[in-house]
């Protein structure tokens, strides 16, 4: 959304991307200070940028690309600030998402793909007890594999 923001106030001249803009921009700031910042203050900054956003999303858009992204992020209005519900235990981008999908990505664009569901499916669940074991205290991935495989 903040790349697609960014774009939208670039190419368009409508205040709805600035207003977009400035609204990101202070749900990135309090997601700086997550860790930090008492659960009063959190509570507190995070009910300041729900009624931001609800008067964002009523607003009227006359850029079309401002338009979707308000479309966009009345669709997805109750994950946009789930960051603040959770402090430190989630992200306030999917940016590790984009970074954990990308070797899968960059596999299928080298081989075309998979010819067979099942290596499609087995690839995919071999990632994800892989990435599962990354994050679990005392669990080795090798191990792991190896426990899933044998199960």
């Amino acid at each position: 959304l903040a790349r697609d923001v960014a774009y939208a106030l670039d190419a368009g001249d409508d205040t709805l991307a600035l207003r977009l803009k400035l609204w990101l921009d202070g749900a990135f700031a309090l997601a700086r200070t997550i860790t930090t910042a008492a659960p009063s203050t959190i509570n507190t900054k995070r009910r300041k940028l729900e009624r931001s956003l609800d008067d964002i999303l009523v607003a009227p858009a006359t850029c079309d690309l401002a338009r979707d992204i308000q479309n966009r992020m009345r669709r997805a209005r109750d994950q946009l600030l789930t960051f603040a519900s959770f402090p430190g235990r989630v992200e306030a981008t999917n940016n590790a998402c984009e970074r954990d999908l990308r070797p899968a990505v960059i596999q299928r664009k080298n081989t075309n793909g998979y010819r067979a569901m099942w290596s499609a499916k087995g690839e995919a669940a071999v990632r994800t007890v892989v990435a599962t074991a990354r994050i679990t205290a005392g669990a080795g991935t090798f191990s792991t594999v190896l426990g899933t495989i044998g199960a």
